[in-house]
């Protein structure tokens, strides 16, 4: 038997820098279901390995569906177990004993959750401001972006992005459907809102401008 530790799920969303809304679809996403204790929800530390494996995808341009297939096209890489309470701890928090390991991570996968760890433990100075930067970036470049790029980017759900429509604005940007990514998600191409026409002159300076036309010799 295997003591299985429980994080608190309040503490997700900033160990990943995302939206408390991304981090709930994750977690649909990968069919985690997590631990209920009063008012409080934990996830096992094999739930948050897959989350830390998913997120490692991600910060290397990849998807969800695509981490997904690449889950399913190797079955020996998550192995399901049920977990059965135990004696509680110091907190009073139930341990979860496992007859077996719930997930084993891939080599590759493993280390790539490890650097999405070690990313979020170095100090940075990150901006407030950087996904304007991103999204600046991506409309200068001509990139599509998919839709859970974008949401990740602006804070958002990928079902609130997808039940805009066709098109949508954001900080300035238009955002339209142009086609799909690999992996099934839809593309996106990033353009900016037109200006405003330019402003008309006064009627004061107009009347000015026509006696200085009248008069001047």
């Amino acid at each position: 038997m295997m003591e299985v530790d429980l994080i608190p799920l309040s503490q997700l969303p900033s160990r990943y820098g995302i939206a408390r809304s991304n981090l709930y679809n994750r977690l649909k996403d990968l069919k985690i279901e997590s631990v209920k204790q009063g008012r409080k929800a934990f996830v096992t530390s094999a739930q948050l390995q897959l989350l830390d494996g998913l997120h490692a995808h991600f910060e290397d341009g990849g998807t969800t569906n695509e981490f997904l297939k690449q889950i399913n096209s190797n079955p020996h890489l998550v192995t399901t177990s049920t977990a059965e309470p135990s004696a509680s701890n110091s907190m009073g928090i139930p341990n979860y004993n496992y007859n077996e390991p719930t997930i084993s991570l891939q080599p590759s996968v493993l280390v790539g959750a490890i650097e999405a760890v070690v990313k979020r433990l170095i100090p940075t100075n990150r901006s407030r401001l950087n996904y304007l930067r991103e999204l600046e970036e991506a409309y200068q470049n001509g990139w599509l972006l998919s839709t859970s790029e974008i949401a990740d980017l602006l804070g958002l759900n990928q079902k609130t992005i997808t039940n805009y429509g066709t098109e949508f604005t954001d900080a300035g940007f238009i955002f339209a459907r142009v086609g799909t990514r690999k992996g099934g998600e839809i593309a996106w191409s990033i353009d900016k809102e037109s200006s405003w026409a330019e402003p008309i002159p006064s009627s004061t300076t107009s009347v000015k401008e026509a006696f200085s036309d009248a008069f001047d010799p």
